[in-house]
């Protein structure tokens, strides 16, 4: 996903808007929100995206003690914003070692979310069993927002998936035991809110996970 922009479903390449079509396309999934290229995590380019997207850019605020932000990917392009965000943090596990948590807002069907979630997407409505109740809550916005856990992702990883401010909300953890964070009531802020306290956001290295989930 470094250099140029990619498929936020499979992470192939696409093709610009040009002659025959008016929108990204790409040769699997037709037409899609590119995935621009993933940057290393600073203030400035978490900034840009902020001031970009369409959508919330979540991010557990406070982190957790010794957690970092470690990364932002963003699906959209200049015309139409961003449409979905990414955002990575990482730190300790609640059981040892390393934990590593991604934030996804996104529009309907955009796929992002469900990319990292390592499910078959564009949305995890048809993996939620929304008529039992929530496995995890979250503040968001300040809103209580529950979270279904998410069936068939990989083994590696816990997925989570609701809806926040009428978009769809992906928290996906590794390890899978790290998950545990998620019970945590973690409360979420949308960095678009937060004004110059983005400027306060501690940076790691990029986590390798926005580039190859």
């Amino acid at each position: 996903m470094r250099g140029e922009p990619s498929c936020p479903k499979c992470g192939g390449r696409v093709r610009a808007p040009g002659l025959f079509a008016d929108s990204w396309q790409c040769d699997v999934h037709g037409t899609v929100h590119p995935v621009q290229p993933v940057i290393p995590p600073s203030v400035e380019a978490l900034s840009v995206v902020v001031h970009r997207t369409q959508v919330p850019v979540w991010m557990p605020w406070p982190l957790p003690v010794g957690w970092l932000f470690t990364g932002v990917a963003c699906a959209g392009d200049d015309r139409s914003g961003g449409r979905a965000t990414a955002v990575a943090c990482s730190g300790p596990g609640p059981l040892g070692g390393m934990g590593e948590l991604i934030l996804v807002a996104e529009e309907l069907g955009v796929g992002l979310g469900a990319r990292y979630a390592g499910i078959d997407g564009p949305d995890p409505g048809p993996y939620m069993s929304v008529e039992k109740p929530p496995q995890a809550k979250l503040l968001a916005a300040g809103r209580p927002t529950p979270l279904w856990h998410v069936a068939t992702a990989p083994d590696d990883r816990a997925v989570f998936a609701g809806e926040a401010l009428g978009l769809w909300l992906w928290a996906v953890v590794w390890p899978e035991q790290s998950g545990l964070l998620m019970y945590d009531e973690l409360v979420l802020t949308d960095l678009r809110d937060a004004g110059a306290e983005v400027d306060l956001v501690p940076c790691g290295a990029l986590s390798p996970r926005l580039l190859e989930p």
